[in-house]
This record gives structure tokens, C-alpha cells and sequence, in this order.
């Protein structure tokens, strides 16, 4: 028998305990039904919070009368203007056009400058599509705490925790080794990984720095093969049962002493920035291998190419890197044992979907006055 879907069951739910919903004549009420399950899924599955404080009741609040959306589908306009009848939702695909259009908007998604900011006096609600907002909370307008800034946080998780894996298993088992041998058509079963074997993963220990969305989805698939799972967080020690430790930022060093794989998924703040450093990798294994799906600049670039070039680790896999685009020339390209993808680690055929479902259900709420979710802490930076 074929399992029967979470979505599925809350919506027999609905149905079962309001029955008269089945009878309704139109086409949008099956769709508010779907979405507001799909909703439900969304937050209880990826742990997506909701403010305490209802949008109406932050000082500047208004139905909006005009929203600005970076989107350049059709279809997907469509659906944004379903679910606010009565709202202009006005279409913009760069920042200067947003800018442009600023001046009597309540509403910005899809962009942060300083540019639409400024020229938008009326503007409240600011909704990025990215978890990274350190280059939003940096703007002038953003630090008056008149603004509601959030964020696409943990909808890529998934994605980023399957792709921080994929580095790892691949580290582990030589295959950028054995990749690099079939470009040269070359068959050599015995190959120089630098730190001696083959790594089998169970009962390894991976550290996960940063115990949020992303950090837990990656504790969760490193917990299922088998790895003993330690992490940090930035400020309480509370985590799912599968997480054997959760330590605080100060005790760092000392759980990377512990780890076979360290795994950085911790956003960009004043705190993480060059947190990966000499003295971090020092402290590392040298048998240990180092992943980066968080922000580029919490690696020191420098430090963690002496690390690899001198065996103080055995291998790093970077979705991220410092800087960004990593020139053609950068000494990382030709480092052994690295392994480098383009900030695409949150990529996948269902992380749009989530965001954009994320995106639509914070409009609808903001018209109405209820709390939003993946309300960004602007002090903290995330």
C-alpha cells in the first residue's frame, strides 16, 4: 500500500471537520485548502517560525496598496495576485526598476538595497528570497527598527544539508580522486587520499557549527548513517535527540578536536566572520575533513589553504568560498582533496516551490495583519 503523504492527511482533516469547504463553488477554495496544508506541512517539517507580534500591531502598519515583486513569470504573478485580490502587486525584475517604482510601495520582495530604500519612504515590509541577509541589516534604513525585514531561512535546508552530505560521502570515499583519474583515462585502484584510508562514516563523529535549520537537517541525514553528531549553536544548548552535544560558541575548538568531518552551515555575523581560521584548523584532525555550505566569509581563505597544503586537515568541500566568484587563478582550484561547487548547494526541484509558497503565505498574512514567519532579528543579523 502506498504511504499516505502528511499533506494528504491534513487535508482529510480539514475536510473531515469542516465538511460544508467540499461544497464550495469555486476553484479558489480547493486552492486556499491545498496551500494552507501545504503551509502547515512547510512549518512542522522545516521548523519555519512564526512572530509572536501580529503585523497589525507593529507601529507603521497598513494594508498595503501596492507591493513591488521581483518575478519574471507570468504564472507566478498570477498566483501572487490570487492570493491578495484588490493588492497592485507591481512586477520588477532588477533593482533599479524597483527603485524606480519605490516611492509609494508598502512592500518590497525580492530585493534589499540601499537604492530601493532610500527612494522608498513607505516601505515596511521588506521579504528577501535568501537566508543570508547580512548585506540587508547593513543598510541605514534597516537599522531604524521601523522596518519588518524576512527571509527565506530554512526552505533551502534540505538541499544544502543532501548537497554538505554529498561532500562529505565523496571526501570520505576518494572519489574527487578517482574523478580526476577518469578525466586522464587512468585506472588506478591505489591513490594517494593523504590522510591514509578510505573513511567509513559510521561511528565517525561529524561536527555541525551552527544547530539551525540547516545545521539540523544535516545532523538528522549525518544521525542516519550511522555518525556520532555534536554541534554548536550561538546561544542555548537544546537539540534534537539525535544530536549527541550541543556546546556554545566558546567551547569551538575543543569540540573540533573531536570531529572526523566539521560541517559549517552558521549564517554570517559579526561572530562567525573569519571564524574558521589557523587556529581553528590547528585544532582540527589531521584525518578530518572540513565542509562549507554557510557564507564564504566566515572561512579565513588563506588559513585553510595552509591547512590543506601543510596536512594539518585532509580535505575541505566548499559550496562557499571567499571571495565570490573564486577567480579563475585562485590557489584553491588546484589544491588536492577540495572539492568546489558555486554556491549552489541550496538548489534543488523543491526548494523554489517551498520559498515561493513561503513568500505568498507572509503576503497574505501581512494584508491581513497576522504574524509573519521567518521574521529576521535585525540586531542579530539573523
Amino acid at each position: 500500500m502506498k504511504p499516505v503523504s502528511r499533506k494528504s492527511l491534513l487535508i482529510a482533516l480539514f475536510i473531515s471537520v469542516f465538511p460544508a469547504v467540499t461544497h464550495a463553488d469555486s476553484l479558489a477554495d480547493e486552492k486556499d485548502l491545498l496551500r494552507s496544508a501545504a503551509v502547515q506541512v512547510l512549518i512542522d517539517e522545516l521548523g519555519i517560525r512564526e512572530s509572536g507580534i501580529p503585523s497589525r500591531d507593529l507601529p507603521g502598519w497598513a494594508p498595503p496598496k501596492k507591493v513591488l515583486l521581483r518575478i519574471d513569470n507570468e504564472e507566478r504573478l498570477a498566483e501572487f495576485r490570487a492570493v491578495v485580490p484588490g493588492v497592485e502587486i507591481v512586477a520588477v525584475s532588477d533593482a533599479r526598476e524597483a527603485a524606480d517604482q519605490a516611492s509609494d510601495a508598502q512592500v518590497l520582495i525580492g530585493f534589499c538595497t540601499e537604492e530601493i530604500l532610500s527612494a522608498g519612504p513607505d516601505l515596511h515590509w521588506v521579504q528577501v528570497y535568501s537566508s543570508g541577509v547580512e548585506n540587508c541589516v547593513s543598510i541605514p534604513e534597516m537599522k531604524d527598527g521601523k522596518k519588518l525585514l524576512t527571509n527565506g531561512q530554512r526552505i533551502a535546508s534540505p538541499a544544502l544539508a543532501e548537497h554538505a552530505i554529498a561532500m562529505m560521502m565523496t571526501l570520505a570515499r576518494g572519489l574527487d580522486v578517482f574523478h580526476i583519474n577518469q578525466l586522464n583515462n587512468s585506472w588506478q585502484r591505489s591513490v594517494n587520499l593523504g590522510s591514509g584510508e578510505f573513511m567509513e562514516l559510521a561511528g565517525r563523529t561529524v561536527l555541525v557549527v551552527g544547530l539551525g535549520g540547516i545545521g539540523t537537517q544535516v545532523a538528522m541525514r549525518a544521525h542516519g548513517l550511522g555518525m556520532r553528531v555534536i554541534a554548536t549553536r550561538n546561544s542555548r544548548r537544546e537539540g534534537p535527540d539525535y544530536v549527541e552535544y550541543v556546546g556554545l560558541a566558546d567551547e569551538l575548538l575543543e569540540l573540533a578536536g573531536q570531529a572526523d568531518v566539521v560541517i559549517n552551515t552558521a549564517p554570517l555575523t559579526a561572530q562567525t566572520r573569519g571564524l574558521f581560521d589557523k587556529h581553528f584548523f590547528a585544532a582540527m584532525r589531521p584525518t578530518a575533513y572540513f565542509i562549507s555550505v554557510g557564507r564564504g566569509a566566515s572561512t579565513v581563505t588563506g588559513d585553510l589553504v595552509a591547512a590543506l597544503n601543510e596536512g594539518e586537515i585532509a580535505g575541505a568541500g566548499l559550496d562557499v568560498t571567499d571571495p565570490e566568484p573564486l577567480p579563475a587563478d585562485h590557489v584553491l582550484w588546484k589544491t588536492p582533496r577540495v572539492i568546489i561547487s558555486p554556491h549552489t548547494a541550496g538548489r534543488s526541484d523543491k526548494s523554489r516551490e517551498r520559498l515561493y509558497l513561503l513568500v505568498q503565505e507572509n503576503l497574505r498574512r501581512y494584508t491581513k495583519g497576522q504574524p509573519l514567519l521567518s521574521v529576521v532579528d535585525i540586531e542579530r543579523g539573523y
